[in-house]
C-alpha cells in the first residue's frame, strides 16, 4: 500500500509489529519515516551490547530523517515497541523536495544535524556512563 503522485508510488505504508526493528545503528538510510499509529524507541547499542534509550516517537512523529539530509550511516537503531504503522518518505522524493530549497537553508540544516549527532552520541555515551555507577538520569 503506497502513497503516489501520478502514477508514481512516493511514499510506502509499512506495519511493524511489537519489538521489530525498522533499521539497524550504522546502516545507510535511505527512508525517513512518520508515525501513523503506533510507538516507536528510537536507541543507540553502547560497547556491543547495552542500550541506550534516545526517545519515543508516537502518532505524528518523523524520525530517520538525519540519514537522508547528510547522506551519513544511521546514527541509531529503531524499533516499534508496538504494531506500528509507518508512512515511509523514500531517498528519492526527499532529495526532489531537497533539490528547490536554497543553497544556504541546505548548508546551515547539515551543520546543525552534524551538531545534533554529536550532541546524541555524547549524551548517550553520558548517560551509560551514569547508568555503570548506579545514577538514575530521570
Amino acid at each position: 500500500m503506497g502513497i503516489t503522485d501520478g502514477n508514481k508510488k512516493v511514499m510506502d505504508r509499512q506495519v511493524f509489529a511489537t519489538d521489530q526493528v525498522i533499521f539497524r545503528e550504522g546502516k545507510p538510510g535511505n527512508s525517513a519515516y512518520v508515525v501513523q499509529e503506533g510507538k516507536v524507541e528510537v536507541f543507540k547499542t553502547l560497547n556491543g551490547e547495552e542500550e541506550v534509550i534516545l526517545g519515543t516517537i508516537e502518532a505524528g512523529g518523523l524520525f530517520g530523517e538525519l540519514a537522508l539530509v547528510d547522506n551519513k550511516p544511521r546514527m541509531a537503531s529503531a524499533r516499534a515497541t508496538e504494531r506500528t504503522v509507518l508512512i515511509a518518505i523514500n531517498r528519492q522524493t526527499f532529495e526532489k523536495k531537497m533539490a528547490g530549497s536554497d543553497r544556504f537553508i541546505k548548508a546551515i540544516l547539515r551543520i546543525l544535524l552534524g551538531n545534533y549527532r554529536t550532541v546524541v552520541r555524547r549524551a548517550a555515551v553520558a548517560e551509560a556512563k551514569l547508568k555503570e555507577h548506579g545514577i538514575p538520569l530521570d
